[in-house]
């Protein structure tokens, strides 16, 4: 067992959920920077009188520090960081959706601190702009390509040639864009591919989802994507706002 599984000072850490654990504590699953997502017992939190009681919210930057070699290690600290305001209504929503994909597509103890650090920026862009649907292709874009399943947005998977933007593309599952068929015009099924245009592909890859075209094909591909990489696991929170339009 490695040595910083046993012990570990000031953390920068978000809680991504928690649940009650015997009579008077918390389990935590928490998105830490340095050592991914980890698990910790919080003892005693749910006591009135806690000191951790008021700090383990969802949202808001912490520092933690813990103990223990098992994979459900203990809470000795806590201390808020502060500077994120608090999410409220749709952005609320998509913060859980963001947690719900972290909690889903990650494994334990798995670094990846690039991926903390756009969580973080998420949060802010959640609190601060009202683009919704935007900032979440932007995550779930940056969550895959993290995790080792980058999408191929700017060049044709077959030949290797650059993505015209005015040609239509079939989006293949572990290949990427293809060239769409004449007759292929009304293949829409993940296992076929989605077919899209190339416009879309390469305003995916800068980011930039304000073409209305761009936005709605973007959501049917990262639906395709996600559904598959999360393996038939059910999204609650996309359940919650699947009747928000643009998300």
């Amino acid at each position: 067992m490695q040595s910083h599984k046993h012990r570990l000072e000031d953390e920068p850490a978000f809680v991504l959920h928690s649940y009650p654990y015997r009579e008077t504590s918390l389990v935590l699953e928490v998105l830490s920077r340095q050592h991914g997502r980890v698990a910790l017992v919080a003892r005693g939190a749910r006591r009135p009188r806690s000191a951790l009681r008021g700090l383990l919210m969802g949202f808001q930057p912490l520092m933690l520090s813990w103990f223990g070699k098992h994979e459900l290690r203990t809470l000795h600290r806590a201390e808020w960081q502060g500077g994120q305001p608090q999410l409220q209504g749709t952005a609320l929503l998509c913060g859980f959706y963001l947690n719900e994909l972290l909690l889903n597509l990650m494994v334990r103890d798995d670094p990846h601190e690039q991926l903390f650090d756009y969580y973080q920026h998420t949060l802010q862009r959640l609190a601060n702009e009202a683009d919704y649907a935007a900032i979440l292709r932007c995550f779930e874009k940056h969550l895959l390509q993290e995790l080792g399943y980058a999408l191929l947005l700017l060049q044709e998977a077959d030949s290797g040639e650059p993505i015209n933007s005015v040609a239509p593309y079939r989006y293949v599952l572990e290949r990427g864009a293809v060239r769409a068929t004449p007759n292929g015009a009304d293949i829409s099924s993940a296992s076929e591919g989605l077919l899209m245009l190339g416009k879309t592909l390469q305003d995916m890859a800068a980011d930039d989802y304000r073409d209305a075209v761009s936005a709605q094909q973007s959501k049917q591909l990262m639906r395709m994507l996600l559904n598959h990489h999360l393996a038939g696991k059910t999204l609650h929170t996309r359940e919650l706002i699947r009747d928000l339009q643009k998300i």
